[in-house]
């Protein structure tokens, strides 16, 4: 999953970058209201994580200018500010979620994660796909009984496929929300990740669950309702 962070404090804007980075998130930083804006404005994001104090552009005015056209990315927002009536504005504002500083990084990451499920249309941890369980809560998957050993990037692009199971996922899509600008967009980097993931899955299990759609893309599903 893609996540944005616009905060301008530094040292916080790395923190919460190298959390999100090891957990698996693609991430992409921005330090003031405008160039968060550009971003959001650019890229589909599954979460944006908004600091309400910004420079150029404060993360209010940023959330609003997002939904007066009508873009549905789930934001959490951060603020040092915990009265009823701050977090009143910001829920009205448009916010999905608020977090008040100092906060712990477990917590946000929870909370991140939650937003993503949501961004799926389910509130619920757990996604099977055959004889594949995922856990999203654990983040972690298993096969005919067997944990696999995925690493976070190949994590999140099982439950990524997962949660759109039956559907036809382009390259662009997975490189849109599973990888951020840093990744060169002429590399294979996607065909190469979905390579090493069907290998671990068929570890576990003779049965193809990623079928490829020549010219289209991927699509996860179990065997039984499979093209022929």
């Amino acid at each position: 999953m893609r996540v944005l962070v616009v905060e301008d404090s530094p040292r916080l804007q790395r923190t919460l970058g190298l959390a999100l980075r090891k957990t698996g998130y693609a991430v992409d930083a921005a330090s003031d209201g405008e160039e968060g804006l550009w971003l959001a404005e650019s890229h589909d994001y599954d979460v944006i994580v908004l600091d309400v104090m910004l420079p150029k552009r404060d993360g209010l005015s940023l959330l609003a200018a997002l939904r007066q056209k009508k873009n549905p990315v789930h934001v959490l927002l951060l603020t040092a500010r915990d009265t009823v009536a701050d977090r009143v504005l910001g829920l009205d504002a448009g916010a999905d979620d608020y977090l008040v500083k100092p906060f712990a990084l477990e917590e946000l990451l929870a909370r991140v994660a939650a937003l993503c499920r949501r961004a799926y249309g389910t509130k619920q941890p757990r996604l099977a796909v055959g004889d594949l369980e995922i856990d999203t809560a654990a983040r972690r998957a298993s096969r005919a009984g067997r944990v696999l050993d995925l690493t976070p990037r190949e994590y999140l692009l099982l439950e990524y496929l997962a949660r759109r199971r039956g559907q036809v996922v382009t390259r662009a899509e997975i490189e849109e929300h599973i990888y951020d600008e840093q990744v060169d967009p002429l590399s294979n980097v996607v065909d190469s990740a979905v390579s090493c993931l069907r290998k671990k899955l068929a570890a576990a299990s003779a049965a193809p669950l990623i079928h490829t759609r020549r010219g289209l893309g991927y699509v996860l599903e179990a065997e039984s309702a499979a093209e022929p």
